[in-house]
């Protein structure tokens, strides 16, 4: 449900999943990111050279603060390729945890710092063991612990129709916290206005969804809240964790979190996402869950994209799990 646009950081956390690229382009699946191929394929093994390159690459500083990283240039890889670069003291991590990182990237071109949540005050999420995540990441994340300073590299991409071409990167993450994510909203129960798609929540809280036979397209966005949760109010630049189901107005589901079986972490508010997210999550509180009924205007538009047709109305009803 991205726009196809990239994060505001370089990197992104696009890049650190399976088969991404810096903009590869719209989805099948538009809530994991109409920029994204969630259907990724499997990404090519490092070989000996990318590891020895790796290797010699210098991280210098104290975490917590933008590291200095040292490389040869140019600089490029195969393929994704992985080092741990310090050990963390905190808790183990587990798969299922939503992990906080802080990440800087740097061009494996000219050695510039691509961007970084360290100099712009952010945080990124990710979940541990996310099967969409490079196999190579996962692999050295696997029984780290919070503090963990991971040492990483992308080769670049070359240019397309509808993408720059990408420097291959250096990138540099730091784990700083990780959390158990709730399985679904919690809260008080919020009784929504007629005329509204009826949602029914099975045992394990996966919503359904019923049409009105008089219900009408709206032409502006519905933000409905659901359920109402007690946690922190979400603020736009922030990266949360959210199980989703979402609908085309005839009733059929496009896209389900619930049925892949892995929430998504993503930022919000940040216009990296259609505007009836962005415009619809801001300002909600963690524990909520959240209807919302979008226009084609603030959803895919005219052109639509792939099994969403043009001028679609969208329906989402959205679990807002954690916040980073």
């Amino acid at each position: 449900m991205r726009r196809p646009a990239l994060l505001t950081v370089a990197i992104a956390t696009s890049l650190l999943l399976a088969g991404c690229s810096a903009d590869p382009g719209p989805a099948a699946d538009p809530t994991a990111s109409p920029t994204q191929d969630t259907a990724s394929p499997t990404a090519a093994e490092p070989t000996d050279a990318d590891i020895a390159a790796l290797a010699a690459v210098v991280v210098e500083g104290p975490l917590g603060a933008l590291p200095t990283v040292t490389f040869d240039l140019p600089f490029t890889t195969s393929a994704p390729v992985a080092r741990l670069d310090v050990e963390g003291t905190g808790a183990v991590l587990e798969d299922g945890q939503s992990m906080t990182i802080q990440y800087a990237a740097f061009s494996g071109d000219d050695g510039s710092v691509l961007g970084s949540t360290w100099e712009d005050g952010s945080t990124q999420a990710l979940t541990v063991g996310d099967d969409r995540m490079t196999t190579a990441l996962n692999d050295v994340l696997k029984d780290q612990r919070v503090g963990a300073r991971i040492l990483f590299a992308v080769p670049g991409t070359a240019a397309t129709e509808t993408a720059e071409a990408q420097a291959p990167q250096v990138i540099v993450l730091e784990v700083v916290a990780a959390e158990d994510i709730p399985d679904r909203a919690s809260g008080q129960a919020v009784e929504p206005p007629a005329g509204l798609p009826v949602v029914t929540l099975a045992d394990n809280g996966e919503p359904s969804i019923t049409i009105p036979a008089d219900a009408q397209k709206p032409t502006e966005l519905v933000v409905q809240t659901l359920i109402k949760g007690e946690g922190p109010v979400i603020t736009a630049g922030q990266n949360i964790t959210v199980q989703y189901n979402g609908w085309l107005w005839d009733g059929t589901l496009f896209d389900s979190s619930w049925q892949s079986g892995q929430p998504m972490a993503t930022p919000i508010g940040a216009g990296q996402l259609i505007p009836g997210w962005d415009e619809g999550l801001v300002g909600q509180t963690i524990g909520s869950q959240v209807l919302l009924v979008i226009p084609p205007a603030m959803g895919y538009g005219p052109d639509g994209y792939n099994e969403i047709p043009g001028d679609a109305t969208l329906i989402f009803v959205i679990d807002l799990l954690a916040v980073a």
